[in-house]
């Protein structure tokens, strides 16, 4: 008889509503029984709201044995603490990102991981969508040729002005950088392989920032965190990349994502996305040509990280959003931040295998089959 992952949430906040609507679409690989939350009552509502049949205390669903996966939504600065209570109660845990919020605490997610036999996932899953599983065939498929170099934007003025709770993002373990470095580091090392040295610039250009959305309104926030990051990545196929993560920044034209290669040049879509557009230009064509996109899963497909991971755990293989690949993006963010303090290039440790891509044309009825090759 097939077996299917039994899965509790712990983290109730807004983003688990995505999860636990986009469960439904992968229901043959998990099933979604039990959430929790600090806020019990937070729990219980969106156990309600989802028929979801168990809202626990966190350690009340941690001592669950039917529970086979964990989710873990909670803040950041207790991912890895929730992380490992998960595991040493004996159940593979699936992370928001970042895997944690600095190398240290990282490394031991993957020890407890490997001691207790357990799989260790995290996002973003992003990787899966069809705009970069796209990208990639097309880099594959030598259009490009060799890729030499890469350019990665991530830049706006932050959150205190539509956040109704932005105080996080200018804390330790928030920022650009580690808030949505995480989605641009995965797409270009899902692209280009591992990184093996990287240097950086970082600053805090306002120490402080009034918020302007409410409920919050004209409380000062006091900013701990790097808000305007350059950095620049050598990776281990000799390719070097650039990167720039600002909450400084008002207005730009710059692109998300590009790729130039020996024979041309990839234009990648926003990686905090599923879909598209993709555009390539080879060095022959007179213009950008947009590509129809090779694979499907382009809408906000949150949680296919998660199927992955469930057939993984089923099949024995390693899933593509895995810990050692969320370790390596958390070393290469503090990497560049240490190279920043002390001014010098500095040597990224960890390596990752570059995740294998989707087979093409895999979508919702065929995914439980093609998933596995």
């Amino acid at each position: 008889m097939f077996k299917m992952i039994k899965v509790g949430i712990i983290g109730c906040g807004f983003i688990s509503d995505i999860y636990l609507e986009n469960s439904k679409r992968f229901n043959k690989l998990y099933e979604i029984v039990a959430c929790s939350d600090l806020n019990l009552e937070l729990a219980k509502q969106k156990a309600d709201k989802f028929s979801i049949p168990h809202a626990y205390t966190t350690n009340d669903l941690l001592a669950d044995p039917a529970i086979d996966l964990v989710i873990n939504l909670t803040i950041p600065s207790v991912h890895a603490e929730v992380a490992i209570a998960a595991l040493r109660s004996g159940k593979h845990v699936y992370s928001e990102k970042p895997i944690a919020i600095n190398r240290e605490e990282g490394e031991m997610v993957l020890k407890v991981a490997k001691e207790k036999g357990l799989l260790v996932g995290n996002a973003p899953d992003t990787l899966l969508g069809g705009g970069l599983q796209t990208s990639r065939k097309l880099i594959d498929d030598g259009w490009i040729g060799k890729p030499v170099s890469a350019t990665a934007f991530m830049m706006n003025h932050g959150h205190e002005s539509w956040h109704p709770s932005p105080e996080f993002y200018y804390k330790k373990g928030g920022g650009p950088l580690f808030d949505m470095g995480p989605y641009y580091l995965t797409a270009l090392i899902f692209l280009m392989g591992p990184i093996t040295r990287v240097t950086g610039s970082a600053n805090i250009t306002f120490p402080e920032r009034m918020i302007i959305s409410e409920p919050k309104y004209g409380e000062k926030i006091h900013v701990e965190t790097p808000t305007q990051i350059n950095g620049v990545l050598d990776f281990e196929s000799g390719a070097v990349g650039s990167i720039i993560t600002s909450f400084d920044t008002w207005h730009h034209h710059l692109p998300r994502i590009e790729i130039h290669g020996t024979e041309g040049s990839l234009s990648v879509p926003d990686p905090n996305t599923f879909g598209g557009p993709v555009y390539v230009r080879r060095h022959d064509h007179l213009d950008w040509m947009e590509i129809p996109l090779s694979h499907g899963f382009t809408d906000n497909s949150r949680g296919i990280g998660l199927a992955d991971m469930a057939n993984a755990i089923l099949t024995g293989s390693t899933p593509r959003a895995n810990g050692e690949l969320a370790q390596h993006v958390l070393d290469i963010m503090q990497g560049i931040l240490d190279a920043s303090e002390i001014g010098q290039h500095v040597e990224i440790k960890s390596r990752c295998s570059q995740p294998k891509p989707l087979h093409i044309g895999i979508n919702e009825d065929n995914f439980n089959e093609l998933i596995k090759l």
